[in-house]
This record gives C-alpha cells, structure tokens and sequence, in this order.
C-alpha cells in the first residue's frame, strides 16, 4: 500500500502510521549501518582504536554545525505538508524551488566552514594530542560532501512532507552500497585509514543527491522540480526559515550539550573515547529507528492542521507516542542484553574500552524511550505550527539541565563520574518530556476551540 496525501489525512491512524514510518527506520538504519561501516572499517583494518576514537571524535561537533542548516531542511518539510495538506499547489511549486538552492547554499557554507576549522573546534572540545591529527583529517574531508548532504536532506523531506519514503530509502540503499564498497578500496587496498573513509563518504553523500534530484525532476506533480525555474521565492524562504531556525537552533544548541558530555568524556582518555564512540554508534540505531517516528508525527500533524483536522491530530499523537516507546523499550533492552557482542563488532584490540562502551550502553539504551517520547511531541509540536516553543522547551529541558549538570553535579570531585555523567541523559528527557506534553495539550486544545468557532459563525 502506498501512503500519499490523502492517506495522511483520512483513513485508518495505525496502519498508516506504521506503512509511512517503517521505511523511514529502514532509511535511518540502512545510513547507520553505512556509517557504522566507517567505524568497522578502520577499526580492523585502519589503526585500530585509536582511529575509531578519532573518528567518534568528531561526531558532537560536526552534528553542532550542521544541524542549524538540517534545521532547515525540517522546516522545509513542514511547510511542504502544510501546503499539501491544505492542497495550496502554487505554494508547493515554489517550496521545492526555494528549497533546492537553498540547500546547496548552506552545503558551500558548510564545507568551507568545516574545512578551514575543523582542527580549531576539535581543539575546543579538547580532543587528546594523539586522535587530534587524524580526527582533524577525518573531519576536513567529510565536510567536502557536505552539499550533496544538503541537497539530499531537503529533497528527502520535500518526498516525505508529501507521503513518498520510500524514494530516499532507495537512494539511500545504493548510496550506502558505494560507501561500503569504496570503504573498503581506499582502507583495505590504499591503507588510507581515517581519510579513506571520509572520501568514502562524501562520495556517497554526491550520488544521494544526485538521485533525490532526479526523483524530483520526474515527478508528475505539483513538487515536480525544473532547475529552469529553481530561483528563491522571498515569503516560501522566510516560511522555511520561521521553522527551519528553530530547529536547527534546537539541534544545534542540542548539541552543545552533547559536545560538553563529549569534552567531559575525553578527559578520561582515549580508551575511553573509543568505548563510548562504539556505543554512540550502536545506540544510534535505537534513535534513528524511534526518531523516525518524530518525523512520522511531524508530517502526519503538519498534514491535518493544513487540513483542520484538529481532532484526528490528537489521535495521531498517541499512537506515535506508543509506537516509539514500543519501538525504544524493545530495541534499547535488546542493545543492552547484547552489549558485549555488539562492541566487539566495533572493538578488537582494547578489552577496557569494551567495559567503558557497556557503562554507556547501560544508562543509556534502558531509558532511551524516553528520548523517543520526547521527539515525537517536538515533531507534534512543529507540525501544527509551533516553531519557537519546541526550541525553547529543548534547549532548557535538555541542553540546559545537561550543562548545568556537567558544571555543578558532575563537576564536584565526588561524582565526577563516568556513572554521573551518563545519568544526565535520562532526566533531561524526562523533564523535557514531560513539559512538551502538557504545551501540545494546551496548544491543540486552543487550535480545535478556534475552529469550532469558525464553524459557528460560518452557520
């Protein structure tokens, strides 16, 4: 059964849920497994640990720049199903052709970026003296890449704004194939190690958006692109940007936090970054497959406030609420049960930097639902068209609690703590959970009040 428009907002709200969401996971982990690959790779056949902590390294910076821009990429998703939804098909047609340029834009902005810091930032999170070098090498290449990263985000989100996911799982899959393939050519046949891996990479990233854009050339529909007419329409790009900046904002304030867990954590050394980058990367399998449902939650509201359909939003949050804490509890105890065989994928040479990855694992794929509630409401809360909110809410929930943990509990002698430090995870998505919950309530109670009086008057 294919999902469209029309199914987003009529129809039965589990089975289209979950037809729409499933291969969003597969995407999600299919991208996982390829970058998990990165790891493998250079783990056996690079320079062992110390080249998996150097890449692990580089993880919380580069998600700290490049999620402002991906934060656009959402709100070009939201704005698509809006239009879609209230069937505005003008206002579709120069969504897509604003989005388009604006994503290769930020990807120009972002390699330079990343290209000329990257040593600088790694330094800030006080990268140890013998990763730095390769994670300096590893970092610079990836963010070559990074327009077609760009492009295929934004193209991606336009294809899911409008029910089509399983178009970016395709492209993903064959993308994916050729990083794995040319993985293996520049580190097992070139000893190229970190780099070989990062060009890798961003080769893979060229070919998805290569083919996200042919998806849009040949569509027959109102989101079909022409780069004849690609130009940036003022009032669709200042749409975009009143969702997207909240969202990256979020993201990127998001991990800001994470960079000072990050930081925390390699002041214990490199084994211990080689621990917890192994379990970073198993725990994001857990994520992707339960951030999916985010996405789900996203498009489906965005869908029916352009529809007005306001009751059948209340629905649709509860059972991606209960998808994702289904999905999260199921997959994060089966991580933990597994833990020791799951690293070891990962890890060959470092016994104690296995011991450090299941520490992590323990704190984190137990209560990971949680996080899993609470992207959901973030993506409910985007897509009835709060943009600021979810953003405020995140930053102090999640990022604000984190840090002042770090300086305050974590950063006592007495729980300066491996154990202290990871514990931070679990109650801020707790706190944050529990708040955004109750600002979805009231906004949509306040969204069907408003409709019922139009309704009365219209009568």
């Amino acid at each position: 059964m294919k999902i469209d428009s029309a199914a987003m907002t009529r129809g039965p709200i589990v089975k289209n849920v979950w037809l729409y969401t499933v291969p969003i996971i597969l995407t999600g982990v299919l991208q996982l497994l390829f970058n998990a690959a990165d790891l493998i790779v250079v783990g056996r056949a690079g320079g062992g640990s110390i080249s998996v902590a150097a890449v692990g390294a580089t993880g919380a910076i580069t998600n700290l720049i490049v999620n402002l821009f991906i934060g656009l990429s959402v709100g070009a998703g939201v704005c698509v199903a809006q239009a879609a939804g209230a069937n505005d098909h003008m206002k579709l047609h120069k969504l897509v052709h604003t989005a388009i340029p604006a994503a290769a834009i930020s990807g120009v902005f972002l390699t330079i970026v990343g290209a000329l810091e990257a040593e600088n930032f790694l330094r800030l999170m006080d990268t140890p003296d013998d990763v730095i070098e390769l994670s300096t090498k590893y970092m610079r290449i990836y963010f070559y890449g990074m327009t077609g990263s760009m492009i295929y985000n934004f193209g991606a989100a336009i294809l899911r704004a409008v029910g089509d996911t399983k178009s970016p799982l395709y492209f993903l899959t064959a993308a994916g194939v050729l990083n794995v393939i040319l993985n293996l050519i520049f580190v097992v046949v070139f000893k190229l190690d970190v780099a070989g891996v990062a060009i890798a990479t961003s080769v893979s990233q060229a070919v998805s958006a290569v083919l996200v854009l042919l998806a849009l050339i040949h569509r027959t529909d109102y989101i079909k692109f022409s780069f004849k007419e690609m130009r940036i329409h003022r009032a669709e790009l200042l749409q975009i940007i009143r969702f997207g900046v909240p969202a990256g904002i979020q993201g990127s304030l998001f991990s800001i936090s994470n960079v000072l867990i990050q930081s925390s954590v390699n002041s214990f050394g490199s084994v211990v970054m080689s621990g917890n980058a192994a379990s970073s990367n198993i725990e994001g399998f857990v994520y992707t497959s339960m951030n999916a449902f985010s996405q789900t939650s996203m498009n489906f509201a965005g869908q029916n406030h352009g529809a007005r359909q306001y009751k059948r939003i209340d629905r649709i949050a509860l059972v991606t609420v209960l998808s994702v804490t289904l999905v999260g509890v199921v997959l994060g105890v089966s991580a933990y049960l597994a833990d020791e065989f799951l690293l070891k994928i990962y890890i060959t040479d470092s016994a104690e930097a296995i011991a450090y990855g299941q520490l992590r694992l323990k704190y984190i794929c137990l209560s990971y639902f949680l996080c899993g509630m609470l992207d959901v409401m973030t993506g409910m809360l985007r897509g009835i068209g709060a943009s600021l909110l979810p953003m405020i809410i995140t930053v102090a929930g999640v990022c604000g609690f984190r840090i002042l943990w770090v300086l305050t509990v974590f950063g006592s002698e007495k729980y300066h703590t491996l154990d202290c430090l990871y514990l931070s995870y679990p109650i801020s998505w707790i706190i944050t959970f529990a708040v955004e919950l109750l600002a979805f309530v009231i906004l949509n109670a306040r969204m069907k009040k408003r409709e019922e009086n139009r309704t009365a008057k219209a009568e």
